[in-house]
């Protein structure tokens, strides 16, 4: 069965023009970087780790605050390398098929991959900025790990001594209205919606499938667990997104 939807899927993606791509945590978990809600999750392991994610604590707490920049610190993301997965969406992009791709991830390795930057809508912002609550002032994170290595625990802001943050969105933190609005619009506009992933239980964005679903698209659902959209579905695949992704997308 999974064979066939994946072929299914596969001449879905070859008779679309406009494929929207939504991605979640599911497609990094083969580059080194945990998901959050999965059997093996960051949240699932430690749940005390969701506080280090919520803003209120964030901006209160400067415990949780030295607590997040030493998980910062330890993050795979900033060695971690794009996967056949991402690697099979820029391919997509490649065959002029790609409209859009909405993440909810703050990887960057949907750039990284090679993605053009004007395709990509990162929802949840990307962990190689960082930013000042209070100025506004943004800037690479590399820069202020350095002074984190260096000895600063909770490093202010240079500018005005606010407090830093990594430019995502975390629980509590109004998402940027525009970004949604260009994501929504996106999911509007696709033939092809492919869901690769997420559990598709974070709004507003998950609502980008019924939206596609409403406007005439055909969906695609690939997630290792059931999603609460499997039943509007055309195809749903539980297996690899790594093997998966490049089989529909025309590469492998």
């Amino acid at each position: 069965m999974s064979s066939a939807n994946v072929e299914k899927a596969r001449a879905l993606a070859d008779a679309a023009r406009r494929v929207v791509v939504l991605t979640g945590a599911g497609i990094s978990t083969d580059s080194g970087i945990p998901d959050f809600r999965g059997p093996n999750g960051v949240w699932t392991r430690n749940p005390a780790a969701e506080r280090l994610s919520n803003i209120q604590h964030y901006r209160a707490d400067p415990e949780v605050r030295k607590a997040s920049w030493r998980a910062r610190l330890a993050s795979p993301a900033w060695t971690a390398m794009p996967n056949a997965g991402h690697l099979a969406l820029v391919a997509l992009e490649r065959r002029g098929k790609l409209h859009a791709l909405i993440t909810q991830n703050i990887d960057g390795l949907h750039l990284r991959a090679g993605h053009s930057p004007d395709r990509v809508i990162e929802v949840h912002g990307n962990l190689h900025k960082a930013v000042c609550l209070n100025c506004g002032w943004n800037g690479p994170m590399q820069a202020v790990l350095e002074r984190v290595r260096a000895g600063e625990d909770d490093p202010p802001c240079e500018h005005c001594g606010g407090i830093l943050k990594s430019d995502t969105i975390s629980f509590g933190q109004a998402l940027v209205p525009g970004v949604i609005e260009r994501a929504m619009r996106a999911a509007g506009e696709a033939d092809l919606l492919l869901s690769v992933g997420t559990s598709l239980q974070v709004y507003p964005v998950a609502g980008a499938v019924p939206i596609a679903r409403q406007a005439g698209a055909r969906v695609v659902i690939m997630n290792a667990q059931p999603t609460p959209y499997d039943e509007i579905a055309d195809a749903v695949l539980t297996g690899s997104i790594s093997e998966d992704l490049p089989r529909i997308c025309g590469i492998s």
